[in-house]
């Protein structure tokens, strides 16, 4: 069982894969993780082995810790690429989100104005309008779409309401004309016995179509890299995500992988 719980509101900094050094803000309580999906990957556990008890941060504190660890942070000369949330949960869930994005990007430019700020997001509160408001002021607006079959989302992602569709997620992800960044989970490997391959091409070759209309600005693919709540999940092979990877960028759209 995996094990990682991030401390709120702000953590590392963490050397990202694809960001860079990166300062995590975790709008999530520290003891626990409040999410929206219930990936059967995700680092920080399944969400009913992981039910905090603390309250999520205010939007008080979390500015009052982001300035606190950048006036730090450029004291030692050591300013990061990029200030992301992420952490224990979805950040977009949390109810004064669009109010925190304000001070990140104030607190940015005050003292970071080179840092990028990057939110890491399942799209499942993208449509509504105060979230897609907020996400169009950061500079990278990352959003993930694992596949387009709503059969392998309610089995590997398994969103937390009843009404989730995968068709809105798309729409919302294209509202953004272009400026967000599409991020997608290749594994393969079993969980209680059935196949949660997505690498084939009755996966790849739908998400791709699905990648086409929606236009995004880039696309960023990946594997597992850390430790998961299933131990049957095994990663993509190199291999496999470049060949994915190749065939984003012949559509003329920017893609990487990391493995």
């Amino acid at each position: 069982m995996s094990t990682v719980i991030y401390p709120s509101p702000i953590f590392g900094p963490v050397h990202s894969r694809r960001l860079g050094i990166s300062l995590g803000i975790n709008l999530m309580p520290a003891d626990g993780k409040v999410c929206t999906f219930d990936c059967i990957y995700c680092e920080c556990g399944f969400n009913a082995e992981r039910r905090p008890r603390l309250k999520r941060p205010s939007r008080q504190e979390v500015a009052a810790a982001l300035e606190a660890k950048l006036k730090a942070m450029a004291a030692e000369g050591r300013l990061p690429d990029v200030l992301t949330f992420a952490g224990n949960g979805e950040p977009t869930a949390h109810p004064d989100f669009a109010g925190i994005i304000d001070d990140t990007v104030r607190l940015r430019d005050e003292y970071c104005p080179s840092a990028k700020v990057s939110v890491l997001s399942n799209a499942t509160q993208a449509m509504r309008p105060e979230v897609h408001k907020a996400l169009e002021r950061v500079d990278n607006n990352i959003l993930k779409l694992d596949t387009v079959s709503q059969e392998y989302i309610e089995k590997v992602n398994r969103p937390t309401y009843p009404t989730y569709d995968v068709r809105e997620i798309i729409e919302t992800i294209r509202s953004f004309n272009g400026r967000a960044i599409v991020q997608t989970m290749f594994m393969r490997g079993t969980m209680d016995g059935r196949d949660v391959d997505n690498t084939g091409e009755e996966y790849v070759a739908p998400w791709l179509e699905a990648v086409r209309y929606i236009a995004p600005r880039q696309v960023m693919i990946y594997t597992i890299d850390r430790e998961t709540p299933d131990h049957d999940l095994r990663k993509a092979s190199p291999g496999q995500l470049d060949a994915i990877r190749d065939r984003v960028v012949a559509m003329g759209i920017p893609c990487s992988a990391a493995y």
